[in-house]
């Protein structure tokens, strides 16, 4: 489950950078609303996936680098998208530059940390 969750947040916040960039070359209203949404969805899942971790984490010995690395960055794409959608809560047209910027910054966050947490998660995994 925790695998569905992180994985959900890539498509959502790589879908709210291409929405941010068709809004910017087209001006269409619509872009904007999608990248709102997006960004809603993407939250929702990056942060349920950071609850998993974080329980993960402090209930079992992991505390090594990788699984705080690993909460850091589901942290950092967590508050980062978060301002991201205050940014997107702007009138339509002022919210350029920083909400393109923003979902460039988050979308990486957001595949970074499915990198980390695909590459440290093993499912059934012996000591």
């Amino acid at each position: 489950m925790h695998a569905v969750l992180l994985a959900a947040t890539v498509p959502l916040f790589l879908g709210t950078l291409l929405s941010d960039i068709a809004y910017a070359r087209t001006e269409q209203i619509q872009w904007s609303n999608f990248a709102s949404w997006l960004i809603v969805g993407g939250m929702v899942f990056c942060g349920c996936a950071l609850i998993w971790a974080a329980v993960d984490m402090f209930r079992s010995d992991r505390r090594a680098g990788r699984a705080i690395t690993y909460v850091g960055l589901l942290l950092a794409t967590f508050v980062i998208g978060f301002v991201n959608a205050l940014i997107h809560a702007k009138d339509a047209w002022a919210m350029m530059p920083e909400g393109l910027v923003l979902s460039i910054i988050v979308a990486a966050l957001a595949i970074s940390a499915t990198w980390v947490g695909f590459s440290s998660l093993r499912a059934g995994a012996t000591k």
